[in-house]
């Protein structure tokens, strides 16, 4: 079995183990909701981004409010996902870019995405998939790359060499339901610090298991 066919019937399991699985763990209503919660999610657990950004839309709920909101109120509203005195000027700076250049609406490129302070490929492939349904890349976030490596389907240690190696792996179709189901295992049974290998759907398929 060649790593495509073996990728096919991870894929082919863990549908069965997760029907539940969500494509996002963040809260959103709108492409611009996505797009901020996104930034926001760098580094901090998704219930802590949905805790603040159901506040922080409230107060800002489009592009046009969130440009004309003080720095400093952007910064307290956001304080608890870290890093919010930058975070808060990528916010500010990304909604004068998207009613400045963009027209008010959210771009659908990565190229376009990624021109956003704080906004990463990673960042950009979530927006993509999620808010429009566009597959462009594969979301490789902490999960994803590390359960990637673990069932030797990439060797690579960086985002983007691991996505472009599951890019050459997965049907394009597929790259979407891979990000989706690849990040449930790695929170519910695929964890990095006890992964519960005798309970995996696929551990006949993983080269790392340990049973």
């Amino acid at each position: 079995m060649n790593d495509k066919e073996r990728a096919k019937k991870v894929l082919s399991k863990l549908a069965k183990a997760y029907p539940d699985a969500p494509v996002t763990y963040l809260d959103f209503k709108s492409p611009f909701e996505m797009l901020i919660a996104t930034i926001l999610s760098a580094r901090a657990m998704d219930v802590t981004v949905n805790k603040v950004t159901s506040v922080l839309f409230k107060k800002y709920p489009d592009a046009k409010s969130m440009m004309g909101a003080p720095l400093e109120d952007l910064a307290t509203i956001i304080r608890t996902v870290g890093a919010h005195n930058r975070k808060a000027e990528y916010l500010k700076n990304s909604a004068s870019m998207i009613v400045e250049e963009f027209n008010g609406k959210i771009p659908k490129t990565i190229d376009e995405l990624a021109r956003f302070p704080g906004v990463s490929r990673k960042t950009a492939n979530v927006v993509l998939q999620v808010a429009f349904g566009i597959n462009e890349g594969v979301i490789v976030d902490t999960h994803i790359g590390r359960v990637s490596e673990k069932l030797g389907l990439s060797e690579s240690k960086t985002p983007e060499k691991i996505e472009r190696d599951l890019m050459e792996l997965l049907p394009q179709k597929s790259w979407s339901e891979y990000a989706r189901l690849i990040g449930a295992h790695g929170r519910r049974t695929c964890k990095s610090r006890k992964p519960n290998c005798p309970t995996c759907a696929v551990n006949d398929l993983c080269p790392s298991a340990e049973l």
